[in-house]
C-alpha cells in the first residue's frame, strides 16, 4: 500500500466500531478495489494524480455501478489534508447504503 493507502485504511479500520468491516484489495469482477466494505457494496478509492480523467477507471466505475457498488474516490491530497472531510463523506454513504447479504 502507499502511505495515503495506509492513512485511509486505519480510518476505514475504525469504521468497525460502528459495524462496518472494510477490506483491502478486494477482488470484484475483472477488478481490485483498493478497499471495499462488502455488506454496503461500498468501494473506497485512494487516487493519485494519474487516476485523474482516466478512460479506464471511468469504465471500471461503469461496470461497478451496474452491479450495484456505489465507488467513492479520494485523491490523495484530500486524504492528506481533509480527512474530516474524507471521514464525513465515507460515514455518509455507509448511513445511506442498505445492507446486503454476503455469502
Amino acid at each position: 500500500m502507499t502511505p495515503t493507502e495506509e492513512i485511509l485504511w486505519a480510518e476505514l479500520r475504525n469504521h468497525r466500531q460502528l459495524g462496518h468491516h472494510f477490506r483491502r484489495q478486494v477482488p470484484i469482477g475483472p477488478f481490485i478495489a483498493d478497499f471495499a466494505c462488502l455488506s454496503k457494496k461500498l468501494i473506497i478509492e485512494a487516487d493519485g494524480r494519474h487516476h485523474l480523467d482516466n478512460p479506464q477507471d471511468a469504465e471500471r466505475d461503469r461496470w461497478l455501478q451496474a452491479n450495484r457498488f456505489r465507488v467513492l474516490r479520494f485523491q490523495n491530497d484530500e486524504i492528506l489534508n481533509n480527512m474530516a472531510k474524507v471521514r464525513e463523506a465515507i460515514t455518509q454513504a455507509l448511513l445511506e447504503l442498505p445492507s446486503v447479504r454476503t455469502s
